[in-house]
């Protein structure tokens, strides 16, 4: 069994505690999600974040690559003072800490950050992390990101407080699609139920980050949704449902990227397929792919084979080319990583 498999060390802990711990007063920390942060990536990091301003650490930044915009879902998140564009980080911090990033191509032009930092500690839950750090926390057993955020909290001995667990627990929330997912343990519920007694109000948090969206963006879905496509005989026999959106869709109805972010929860709910997809316009003809597997197909190696990563029930990768294209090699990956039902 491989060390990303079992999961983080006693020595990997002590490294990662020791990365902390063993910063000079005056030191630049820089922490750093991935593109187009979701909930787990940008509440690991804000949550942290906030825990290591509780240790004493004045000069820190959070930041992610691409434009400095964040979901409007995720916008009241305590902590987004520590958010800084890309272009003002830290061009050499003593530290850097990369929150959900399968690999260092999703820290986009912020990779540069790895080299020229002093130190660099990762903390992820994806089993396709391929450990690019100086000191990786990779635990694939883990719900969420997050929930390795809590434990370094919790060796380095900050004590939770409403603001910290508010990050944390969006990013259990959204990464265990509001604990409806398989990661959804007996654990996570324990975890909840320990950042929930610091305060937090649940009803408020969800109707906030899953319930709310603009009629504009109802009404897109309602067109994606419609161009939908069922090929019950791919992904062997284990059945795939498809759409795409484009930018021209955003602009009829004159909403941002990221609330296409929340479009595959509803292609997910497809009975015959196992496997969705969800193909989004991110540049001239390039696209952002979410995938998602209700258990019978490992994704996460249909997104690694094309340059992606993330565990088995949810992956994504950057495609080129047309969208058929796209699709076709998602197609083709399927043939040779699903089990025949």
């Amino acid at each position: 069994m491989s060390a990303v498999a079992a999961g983080p060390t006693e020595a990997q802990w002590a490294a990662a505690v020791a990365a902390v711990r063993d910063l000079p007063p005056d030191a630049r920390v820089l922490m750093i999600c991935h593109v187009n942060p979701d909930g787990d990536a940008l509440g690991s990091m804000l949550g942290f974040g906030l825990g290591l301003r509780r240790l004493g650490v004045r000069r820190l930044q959070a930041t992610f690559p691409g434009p400095p915009v964040v979901p409007e879902p995720l916008a009241w998140l305590p902590g987004m003072d520590l958010l800084v564009p890309p272009d003002d980080a830290y061009p050499d911090p003593e530290l850097v800490i990369c929150f959900d990033a399968a690999s260092a191509s999703r820290l986009g032009e912020l990779a540069d950050r790895l080299d020229r930092a002093g130190r660099s500690l990762m903390l992820d839950h994806h089993a396709s992390n391929v450990g690019f750090a100086d000191v990786n926390l990779v635990d694939p057993h883990a719900a969420a990101t997050s929930v390795v955020a809590l434990r370094l909290l919790d060796r380095l001995g900050v004590p939770l407080d409403a603001s910290i667990a508010a990050g944390l627990y969006v990013a259990l929330t959204t990464d265990t699609g509001s604990f409806r997912f398989e990661a959804t343990t007996p654990a996570v519920h324990e975890t909840a139920a320990r950042l929930l007694a610091t305060g937090l109000r649940p009803g408020d948090i969800s109707r906030r980050v899953f319930d709310t969206r603009p009629f504009g963006a109802v009404r897109l879905f309602g067109e994606v949704l419609g161009r939908a496509t069922l090929e019950p005989a791919a992904a062997a026999g284990n059945g795939l449902v498809w759409t795409y959106a484009t930018w021209a869709d955003l602009a009829r109805h004159d909403q941002p990227a990221y609330v296409l972010e929340a479009l595959i929860d509803s292609v997910r709910c497809t009975a015959e397929a196992d496997v969705s997809c969800v193909v989004k316009q991110a540049g001239e003809a390039e696209w952002a792919v979410s995938l998602r597997s209700k258990g019978a197909v490992d994704v996460s190696r249909v997104a690694v084979a094309l340059g992606g990563g993330g565990h088995r029930f949810a992956a994504g990768f950057t495609g080129r080319g047309a969208i058929d294209e796209v699709v076709g090699q998602i197609r083709a990956e399927l043939a040779t990583v699903a089990a025949p039902v």
